[in-house]
């Protein structure tokens, strides 16, 4: 049986359990779990092993790349410059950015780039991975662009670009990049050990994340049954997925490690994702630092799309920054204000703000999910349970 290691009150003594049976049912390497309440770390644990080979056990401060949670990131980023009032959700993007007002993109607004409603879902230019952390030329690009739908009235996610469109925003607002500033300004003053462009000093603590071979087919086949399903027309999500194609292996790299993508390469473990998100479900503090205001956070849950996303062919529904509920996520509470995101493979941060609740979940063994699979469910499942019953 796998060793958890880390605290938790009593009560969520079923979350343990269930971190316990993703290794026993679900083929789990690796992982961490923590659970804020109330602006308390109720739950803070960890376990496995930060490779396959199992040679090296998973430690209180090891890190992994946890790809889209990371928008999660660049979203209170955002969030802490509209409340400071330094950033307008409704504002054109132009008006921070000058050369992105061309081939039609002169309306799209900050809030569109949040809530992957742009039409600007990938780059219209061959890039290869390692080009998407060349800032200069992978944002310049984007701003030369046309959109590749009518900004605004549907959603198509933005799966790799979404942090260099809202990071470039950033930069011109505080002429910092969008990795230097959430250091300064949020992960530092709360205590938060994530990083995005993660320095070479620390890259002895990252366990490496792991792709299921042979998936890709799977993957494949699934993406052409939901086509056909949904009678949607592929090209937005063939040139969002494939320019470049999306490489796990790439986080296995110095130079993917070191540069800012603020939509996809951030190094984490739960508790530091927990100790940044719980912000929204508790009043816009933690640790004593005050980062947004009750308005600000309700921002997030003004709808900005819903329906089949254009991208990922399954029914989505976004605010200003973050997923909101949906029917075909039943772990998610539809009721009350509660907003999320996940990573590819797993990862999944969740905050419930009626019930003053953050869930956070981080991996290193992939599956082919990307926002959420049966073991971040359980630890959401346990959580609530612990909750009602307590």
């Amino acid at each position: 049986m796998t060793e958890i290691s880390g605290h938790y009150e009593d009560r969520f003594i079923g979350v343990v359990e269930a971190m316990q049976a993703n290794f026993e049912n679900h083929g789990e390497v690796g992982a961490s779990v923590a659970v804020v309440h109330e602006g308390e770390m109720v739950v803070d644990i960890w376990g496995g092993h930060t490779s396959e080979e199992k040679t090296e056990a998973w430690r209180e401060d090891t890190i992994v790349n946890v790809w889209s949670t990371t928008k999660t990131m660049m979203a209170i980023s955002a969030l802490v410059l509209a409340d400071r009032g330094e950033l307008d959700m409704f504002r054109p993007v132009a008006d921070y950015w000058p050369e992105f007002a061309v081939n039609g993109k002169e309306r799209i607004e900050v809030r569109h780039l949040m809530s992957h409603t742009s039409g600007v879902s990938g780059w219209a230019e061959p890039l290869t991975m390692q080009e998407v952390c060349d800032w200069e030329k992978s944002t310049a690009i984007l701003a030369a662009q046309e959109p590749w739908w009518e900004p605004g009235t549907a959603s198509g996610y933005h799966m790799l670009n979404q942090g260099h469109l809202v990071g470039e925003v950033v930069r011109r607002v505080t002429g910092q990049s969008l990795g230097t500033f959430f250091a300064q300004e949020i992960a530092n003053p709360l205590d938060a050990d994530f990083h995005i462009g993660l320095n070479e000093n620390e890259f002895h603590r990252i366990s490496n994340v792991m792709y299921p071979s042979g998936d890709s087919s799977d993957q494949l086949e699934l993406f052409r049954e939901a086509v056909e399903v949904h009678k949607m027309n592929p090209e937005v999500a063939m040139k969002t997925f494939m320019n470049p194609a999306p490489d796990a292996n790439s986080a296995w790299t110095d130079w993917w490690r070191k540069a800012e993508v603020p939509a996809a390469n951030g190094h984490g473990n739960a508790r530091s994702v927990a100790k940044i998100q719980a912000l929204i479900s508790n009043g816009g503090e933690m640790n004593g630092n005050k980062l947004l205001s009750g308005e600000t956070i309700d921002l997030i849950f003004q709808e900005q799309s819903n329906g089949i996303d254009l991208v990922l062919f399954t029914p989505l529904r976004f605010g200003i920054g973050y997923g909101l509920p949906v029917d075909d996520l039943p772990f998610l509470r539809k009721d009350g204000k509660v907003c999320f995101w996940g990573g590819w493979g797993g990862s999944l941060i969740i905050n419930d703000v009626d019930n003053n609740l953050t869930i956070s979940y981080m991996m290193n063994r992939m599956l082919t999910s990307v926002m959420g699979d049966e073991r971040g469910a359980a630890i959401v499942e346990a959580t609530y349970k612990a909750l009602e019953e307590s």
